[in-house]
């Protein structure tokens, strides 16, 4: 008598090729280097101060959320971070640029008061 086939054992290759048509899956996108991107550019339209300070702590934690789960959305992250970042510098040199106005004005007026 002949043993019957052993059906835990298979018969397909282990190694298969891709087959036409397949669907290719690719890894998702970080929700935090998302909500960095739309913080970025909501900090110059809609909410300044507060989403460039958002984008900035959210891209961070994306860049290091990607390096360990290897997600999409580095790119992502990368400019809410540059957005975030230009914005501050921006908001740092307009109100540096208001006080030495203001300091100038009071200043003049204080060296000359009969103007």
């Amino acid at each position: 008598m002949q043993n019957p086939p052993d059906s835990s054992m298979s018969t397909v290759p282990s190694s298969l090729p891709p087959q036409a048509g397949g669907v290719l899956v690719s890894a998702p996108y970080n929700t935090l280097a998302v909500v960095s991107l739309v913080a970025g550019i909501a900090s110059y339209v809609f909410v300044p101060v507060v989403g460039a300070v958002v984008a900035v702590i959210t891209g961070h934690m994306a860049r290091s959320q990607i390096r360990t789960t290897r997600e999409q959305g580095g790119g992502l992250a990368l400019a809410g971070l540059i957005l975030g970042y230009a914005h501050l510098v921006i908001v740092v040199l307009v109100v540096g640029l208001i006080l030495l106005v203001l300091l100038g004005v009071f200043g003049f007026f204080a060296i000359h008061p009969s103007h």
